[in-house]
């Protein structure tokens, strides 16, 4: 679908069909001209709610507000209605809000939303009439905007949108065809088509790089781990980046089996892995001028003779021990000696982490937010910021001193489980800072997106399934820390 700007007024404009919202239930406004028609058809304005009227070319939409979230449920509603219709060309003017950027971008995000579907294995494959579609840029407010500015903010959302959809569909691939190999060379594909530099290490490499947690997640699976480096290096960075991704391709729980019901989904359990690729596609997409390192932990968790036990002890890359007491807490074995492994290869100025790492954070924060848990009250306030700006959701889980106490062992440096059951998000994140150095503790942000991750419904935007949780908020944040050091050098 082809999303373009045009100076022209909507009534100039010849296409197929109109998109028309109506705002916050303002049957009023004069953009609203089939008002008795959308009474008679039972149409009530409400959030995401679609009336087509063929006989006058123009499919009505609800929005709730101008903000920009609402704008993008909007719009990706409207694009899930006409790909009901024959409709080819779309219209519509801009609905602009406090700020025209974000609303700009809120509606092609929305709209390429809206046209994603996941059927490769389907025998029927999913309908997308919609070729292209025509933004005028007449508002409905009677704001103006740069017609140039706006087309870049289109461009600038379609990289990302693109970006969140590529992550979606690799969250999506069954596991027998997305193994850690597969998941490897689907980084090595993205890197020769965006030009990025790549890293892949098998057994031999990471038993090179003394990741024995790692190894020990992947002994009884068939297929062999990987790890993965990508980097993305501009000329002057103004910043440089690591992004470290848990890549379960499937988790069975190893011998602390889970219940069958449990296992159904766990191809999601790779959801932060694959954040980070789409996060390295849209940034050397968007040219960025950061310095991004994207480190992804790939491997299986399964059972077998010689698979990783309950009261085993294990030596990370960094020569802690770990007194095993769970098998089914392995993502974050990977995850610590990617840590270890992105601290000393790339001296990041800030380090991230994704992971779909704890049902206890879906538990705290419910299905839609991803929790952020790290030390620096700033770093978690901005990156909240951006998240909001960004349309996703998150909460911040405090940590504090008396829960390190809960994962300790008195066996070996740290338990890979909290000795109770409550406060399993924090007490996984806190584990993970065992592998985070001092000079990097304020640098560090863990973010747990095992809620919204992958949903068995659809929700807003999103459809059932995976939806690519981290990508744009992740993309925006970047924007908003070049914009504060661009502040910062005036």
């Amino acid at each position: 679908m082809q999303i373009e700007v045009s100076q022209k007024p909507k009534s100039e404009i010849a296409a197929d069909i109109e998109i028309v919202c109506v705002v916050a239930k303002d049957f009023d406004h004069p953009w609203i001209e089939e008002r008795e028609l959308l009474e008679l058809s039972g149409f009530e304005g409400g959030q995401d709610e679609t009336s087509l009227l063929p006989e006058k070319r123009r499919l009505y939409v609800g929005s709730d507000s101008l903000h920009h979230d609402d704008i993008r449920s909007a719009f990706a509603a409207a694009i899930r209605a006409l790909r009901k219709t024959k409709a080819e060309h779309v219209k519509t003017g801009l609905y602009l809000g406090k700020c025209s950027a974000q609303n700009v971008k809120a509606m092609a995000e929305g709209m390429i939303f809206g046209d994603y579907d996941y059927d490769p294995y389907k025998s029927e494959k999913a309908k997308h009439p919609v070729k292209k579609v025509t933004i005028s840029t007449e508002d409905f407010n009677g704001k103006s905007i740069d017609p140039q500015k706006a087309a870049g903010y289109v461009e600038s959302a379609a990289i990302v949108a693109h970006a969140t959809n590529y992550t979606r569909s690799i969250v999506n691939t069954p596991p027998d065809d997305m193994t850690p190999e597969m998941l490897a060379l689907k980084a090595v594909s993205l890197a020769e088509e965006n030009g990025l530099e790549c890293i892949v290490l098998d057994e031999k490499g990471l038993e090179a790089e003394k990741m024995g947690a790692f190894l020990a997640v992947s002994r009884a699976s068939d297929h062999p781990p990987r790890l993965v480096h990508l980097a993305y290096r501009p000329e002057n960075p103004k910043y440089r980046v690591a992004l470290v991704g848990k890549g379960l391709t499937y988790d069975s729980g190893g011998l602390s089996l889970k219940p069958a019901e449990y296992m159904v989904t766990m191809k999601s359990d790779k959801a932060g892995a694959c954040a980070v690729l789409g996060i390295m596609k849209a940034v050397s997409e968007l040219k960025l001028p950061i310095e991004v390192h994207g480190i992804v932990g790939a491997t299986e968790n399964m059972i077998g003779g010689n698979a990783y036990k309950p009261d085993d002890i294990l030596t990370a890359k960094n020569g802690k021990t770990i007194e095993i007491r769970n098998t089914d807490a392995e993502g974050r074995l990977v995850l610590a000696d990617c840590l270890c492994y992105a601290q000393e290869k790339v001296a990041p100025d800030y380090l991230l982490d994704f992971a779909t790492l704890t049902g206890a954070c879906v538990v705290a924060l419910g299905e839609y937010t991803t929790g952020l848990m790290g030390h620096d009250r700033a770093l978690k306030h901005s990156f909240s910021k951006a998240a909001a700006n960004a349309g996703e959701l998150t909460g911040t889980l405090p940590f504090n001193r008396y829960l390190k106490k809960l994962i300790k062992s008195d066996v070996a440096d740290v338990c890979n489980i909290s000795s109770t059951r409550y406060g399993g998000a924090l007490t996984a994140a806190l584990f993970l800072d065992h592998f985070i150095e001092k000079e990097y503790k304020h640098k560090w942000l863990h973010l747990d997106i095992a809620g919204p991750a992958y949903v068995e419904k659809a929700w807003g935007y999103n459809p059932a399934g995976a939806s690519g949780a981290g990508v744009r908020m992740t993309v925006k944040w970047f924007e908003q820390i070049l914009k504060q050091a661009e502040k910062e050098e005036k």
